[in-house]
């Protein structure tokens, strides 16, 4: 087999992980952080498609799609952390995973409602059509802009969390929230922050993954299991472990689509098996945590 063959799909496995990178990091986010496992991650992500395909039409520029939808989508996040997750903290993890799963339901069949149940094709940016001659082969250059763009927000994100005063608030609140509301620091907004985050991430995804398949209202029934099972191999509540376990999951799926299409569904799973018997709390996790 042609060695620039399996190059290409290499990088087709890099920009699939990068829109599961962020997707699962929106995830890992909100869990390692609030304690809360967010079974609408899906539904959110489905709505952010729906949204970025929305204002895409709306005002004639798949960038103001982009731009706009992750902070909209983010938006109605922190409400539903304001109004119905709040009254859940302190009490059994199961709470929000079940109430977050009921949302999940309205929220998919709102969708199929408004906008019907048969796919929509999310046009590619016109400036972004065709493919780029890489010296070894031809690969898109819309999935070259999903790759760059994820790499920015890592790092933007990075840098927010590790080298600002806000991060460290954040980070000190998600260690010991009692501590924070004795210095002052109005613990509910960090979590309001901290869930719109996360909801936020999803909305990108959904928009990242728009023109490379078409929007529908059960795009994100796939795309939770897939984030799910990113979250479980990096471990639990582990940013670097959602960055790392995404590309891995990503990777594998379009190496193994190259020779086995057949299984490439089921290799993320086989991977996630694989890894916790040998590392029960994920590559990154910390042993105990569990969900």
């Amino acid at each position: 087999m042609d060695l620039s063959l399996i190059i290409m799909q290499l990088l087709s496995g890099i920009a699939l992980g990068a829109v599961l990178v962020i997707t699962a990091l929106g995830l890992t986010i909100v869990f390692g952080m609030l304690g809360v496992v967010n079974f609408a991650h899906g539904a959110l992500f489905m709505i952010g498609a729906y949204a970025g395909l929305y204002l895409a039409s709306l005002t004639g520029s798949f960038w103001w799609g982009l731009l706009l939808a992750p902070i909209l989508i983010g938006a109605f996040g922190m409400l539903i952390e304001l109004v119905l997750i709040r009254r859940l903290y302190g009490r059994s993890i199961d709470d929000p995973l079940l109430l977050t799963f009921g949302l999940s339901y309205i929220l998919v069949e709102g969708v199929r409602i408004v906008f019907g149940s048969d796919g929509i094709p999310f046009p590619t940016p016109p400036q972004l059509i065709g493919v780029l001659d890489l010296g070894i082969g031809f690969f898109p250059r819309y999935r070259l802009f999903v790759i760059a763009l994820v790499a920015v927000v890592l790092l933007v994100l990075w840098l927010a969390l590790e080298k600002t005063r806000i991060g460290l608030i954040v980070r000190a609140g998600a260690r010991d929230p009692t501590i924070m509301q004795v210095l002052g620091v109005d613990i509910g907004r960090v979590w309001l922050a901290i869930f719109g985050l996360g909801v936020g991430l999803a909305a990108l995804g959904g928009v990242l993954a728009g023109p490379m398949r078409s929007v529908n209202p059960e795009m994100g029934s796939l795309v939770l299991a897939e984030a799910f099972v990113v979250t479980v191999i990096g471990g639990l509540g582990s940013i670097v472990g959602a960055v790392v376990a995404g590309l891995m999951v990503g990777i594998s799926i379009s190496l193994v689509a190259l020779f086995a299409p057949e299984m490439a569904t089921i290799v993320m799973f086989a991977l996630m098996a694989i890894v916790l018997l040998i590392r029960p709390q994920g590559l990154f996790g910390v042993r105990g945590r569990t969900a």
